[in-house]
């Protein structure tokens, strides 16, 4: 090229030049394809088009969970709970939430001592799900019974002087390394994405705690650790132990919050916030009190047993009624099902919610949920009721 035909090129308009680039090339060669006009590769869009959740960071770490998460306390075994779900329904289930995208599975050893566990292990299995494309998160410290009908929860003494159960559970060395290794046996994987402590345990040195924790992330048998249900000291204290050894520290909190039950506002929620630690709490519709009205409660397995077996919980009494009521009254008025008014309170206020499907009609109504906000009046309204509570949930 003359210097005058360069001078020429160069001034032309980037959508000329690049034409003028291509009608010089082989013939042979495809014509580039410009952004405006790109397609998605067919599988990213498959898989783009069938995600139907929001993914959110959990806390300040990287690891990021679905909204919801998919609680698996309702699978097992009924004759460890009557209201359990067997194998052959809660499989479907699983199946369904990874379709939509539904991925973060959060489970604990007890629930249907390790019947839950089992059954996460043999959907990924079944279903074939790459163990990488669902974070699964479990938790420790309850005793897991040799049978069935050997529930932790009601037989606390006689596990306690079993000879069979010691070191069996507990937050001491022992007790972690021997309940992770039979997690990962029930689960069927090599590690688990987030191990949870269940409750706080007193009786065991906290730095031996923070210490074996730290020690199972550094094998990479867990990726992650988080906390459940405790005092907000007890939790602060655990994580000024790791911070000052320079041990791991929680990433989440997993406790007892919704819009009847808000004691957590007080220490536990505000230092998660101002530390960083994301919160996934249990019970968001407080067992399904805030999914329907105060008349049909008791119309599944699980509410007519708290129905009939826990008179006056929270959900039962005023002014927890007259809260339901005004969920209603909101639900109507934006014609929402009354779990994403209750939804929609909390999603604004924490990482991800913990909610259990028995269908796959309730997981396409609570990813529905997402993106749905109330307005400052509304919160006002729900929330200008509430009295305080007796604590709950940390025993």
């Amino acid at each position: 090229k003359t210097p005058q035909e360069l001078a020429n090129r160069s001034q032309q308009p980037i959508s000329s030049t690049f034409h003028y680039i291509s009608s010089t090339n082989s013939s042979s060669k495809p014509e580039p394809t410009t952004m405006a006009s790109k397609e998605l590769p067919a599988r990213l869009k498959e898989g783009l088009d069938s995600t139907k959740v929001e993914y959110r960071q959990l806390g300040k770490s990287g690891l990021r969970v679905s909204v919801p998460i998919f609680g698996c306390m309702s699978f097992g075994d009924s004759r460890t709970l009557g209201w359990a779900l067997d194998e052959d329904e809660a499989l479907p289930l699983l199946k369904a939430a990874y379709d939509r995208g539904l991925n973060t599975w959060d489970t604990a050893n007890v629930y249907s001592n390790g019947a839950s566990e089992v059954t996460i292990g043999k959907a990924l299995k079944k279903y074939n799900i790459p163990r990488e494309k669902v974070v699964i998160l479990t938790k420790l410290f309850f005793a897991v019974g040799e049978e069935p009908e050997a529930r932790h929860f009601s037989y606390r003494e006689e596990f306690q002087r079993s000879k069979d159960y010691q070191n069996q559970w507990g937050l001491s060395r022992g007790a972690i390394f021997n309940q992770v290794e039979a997690s990962l046996k029930r689960l069927d994987t090599p590690y688990i994405d987030l191990l949870q402590i269940h409750r706080f345990d007193p009786s065991t040195p906290i730095e031996e705690t923070m210490k074996a924790l730290h020690d199972l992330v550094l094998t990479g048998k867990v990726r992650y650790i988080g906390a459940s249900s405790m005092w907000g000291t007890q939790f602060a204290q655990m994580q000024f132990v790791a911070e000052r050894n320079g041990w791991t520290k929680f990433v989440s909190m997993q406790n007892q919050y919704n819009l009847l039950y808000r004691e957590e506002e007080r220490e536990m929620n505000r230092f998660c916030n101002d530390t960083g630690v994301g919160l996934i709490p249990w019970a968001p519709l407080c067992r399904g009190h805030l999914a329907r009205p105060p008349k049909d409660f008791g119309t599944t397995s699980r509410s007519k047993g708290e129905k009939e077996g826990q008179p006056g919980s929270h959900g039962t009494v005023e002014p927890d009624l007259t809260i339901i009521k005004r969920v209603q009254e909101i639900a109507e008025k934006r014609g929402w099902p009354m779990a994403h008014v209750a939804l929609a309170w909390i999603n604004k206020r924490i990482t991800s919610p913990i909610i259990g499907f028995s269908s796959v009609d309730r997981i396409d109504q609570a990813i529905t949920a997402d993106g749905k906000v109330l307005t400052d009046e509304e919160e006002k309204y729900l929330e200008e009721l509430y009295q305080p509570k007796a604590i709950s949930g940390h025993s």
